[in-house]
């Protein structure tokens, strides 16, 4: 059967449309078609990074989730270890197999060098202050137990610390926490260190050359990372 007029018609302007889309390379049409091209690209190179940094974010947090008590918080020796003996070496068996598997006199495997040097960064962090979710706090221990593992947004709710290899009796509030339970606990316990009283003042015969001003430590809160 004979194609009619209409479809004739159709076939030619379909084809006219194809041919107006290609373009010399040097016109100006071909300049910002490729133009265009490389800004998505770009576009799509800084979504996939954001993705991967969304993914190394809720493996952090969920590896500190699972380290949680069902009751309770982590003492400071609990959570120094589970930091030094647990999340520091995660990749040491990894990193073993990728030594045993190189023969003798060869160069070190990228895979290798990578892990090597993500231990020797993350062991640095740790050394000058590492900063994680404080699970030694009751509200944010309790808040983070509801976390449901992929939402990162929720996770910026709660109270961060850092935590250093240096000071293990130290920790230092970077992030207070946003989420109304955090906030309202932190309110009450500086509402009773405040009534605790006042200390008696100097004598009348305190004599400031022959006894040395006394100070009192205490952890301010830094307000962010971050990072």
């Amino acid at each position: 059967m004979a194609p009619t007029a209409a479809a004739k018609a159709k076939t030619s302007t379909a084809s006219k449309e194809k041919k107006e889309k290609i373009f010399h390379p040097a016109s100006r049409k071909a300049d910002q078609l490729a133009r265009h091209a490389i800004r998505k690209g770009k576009l799509g190179n800084l979504a996939t990074k954001r993705s991967q940094k969304h993914n190394s974010l809720a493996d952090l947090y969920g590896f500190f989730f699972h380290a949680i008590p069902e009751e309770g918080v982590l003492s400071m020796e609990d959570f120094h270890h589970v930091i030094r003996d647990i999340w520091l070496t995660r990749f040491d068996n990894e990193l073993e197999a990728e030594k045993s598997s190189r023969r003798k006199g060869r160069p070190k495997s990228a895979k290798e060098v990578k892990l090597e040097e993500m231990k020797l960064r993350e062991a640095e962090i740790y050394r000058t202050g590492m900063e994680v979710i404080d699970l030694t706090h009751p509200p944010t221990a309790e808040l983070f137990r509801r976390w449901d593992q992929k939402e990162v947004a929720f996770i910026q709710l709660l109270r961060f610390v850092r935590i250093s290899s240096t000071t293990p009796d130290v920790l230092v509030v970077s992030r207070p926490g946003k989420h109304s339970t955090i906030v309202e606990s932190t309110t009450v316990s500086e509402g009773e260190a405040m009534d605790i009283g006042e200390e008696p003042g100097p004598s009348p015969h305190f004599n400031v050359l022959q006894e040395p001003p006394r100070f009192s430590s205490t952890m301010m809160a830094m307000d962010d990372l971050p990072r």
